[in-house]
């Protein structure tokens, strides 16, 4: 049940996940709620096992007087003109114009070197009129931002979990879809020795992607 933004200690936090993966999309997550009414234990999403993320998760949804919205950049966006900030920005606006209401205020996870311009450039794209706010570390120091930084980061598990699916075990596991992660690696490789091209999943502009490709490409002129 939504509540107004009149009632004493309603606000929101935004905060997103898969920023920095080499596979698939980024989330971002707001949940709206007046103060009080998050579960206890909510924080930074890197600090909880999966299985503790989705416990929380499934209660934030449940929690009465709550509001959340989550938004998707897929890779065709990422891989296109803009650059990752502003998506950050445009993730963090569309999650707070799902879940918030005219007059709020509330808390971003600041995706810039500069709080303050991140909150602005936020407060800006969004189609509700809001007040945002931006810190680092807002995701470990506030109730709210550590609750949709827990929304983000299960969305975007489960968004992995689909392409583990899809893509099966024909080409290794998917991993987590960080470049440092080796299977994630392991797959990239695979998949580009098997076809010649990077899988649709994948962030074609990251570096790993391209160092993929023109590994493939000089092992196949060693072998010509």
């Amino acid at each position: 049940m939504s509540v107004g933004s009149d009632e004493p200690g309603v606000r929101f936090g935004v905060d997103e996940a898969g920023k920095g993966p080499v596979l698939g999309s980024m989330f971002a997550a707001c949940v709206r709620a007046p103060d009080g009414v998050l579960p206890e234990g909510v924080a930074d999403s890197k600090r909880l096992s999966p299985t503790r993320r989705e416990r929380l998760d499934a209660v934030i949804r449940e929690t009465d007087r709550a509001s959340v919205g989550v938004a998707e950049i897929p890779v065709d966006a990422i891989d296109g003109d803009e650059d990752m900030n502003t998506l950050t920005v445009s993730a963090h606006a569309a999650a707070i114009d799902a879940a918030a209401v005219d007059g709020d205020e509330g808390l971003c996870d600041a995706g810039d070197i500069s709080e303050a311009r991140f909150a602005r450039r936020v407060a800006d794209a969004c189609s509700r009129t809001v007040s945002v706010d931006a810190e680092h570390g807002a995701d470990d120091a506030d109730a709210h931002v550590a609750a949709a930084s827990v929304v983000a980061k299960v969305a975007r598990d489960a968004h992995v979990a689909a392409l583990a699916e899809r893509y099966g075990d024909e080409y290794g596991p998917v991993g987590s879809g960080y470049p440092s992660d080796p299977a994630t690696r392991a797959f990239l490789r695979t998949y580009v020795d098997e076809h010649g091209e990077l899988p649709g999943c994948a962030r074609a502009s990251w570096s790993t992607s391209t160092d993929v490709l023109a590994a493939a490409e000089q092992s196949a002129l060693e072998e010509f």
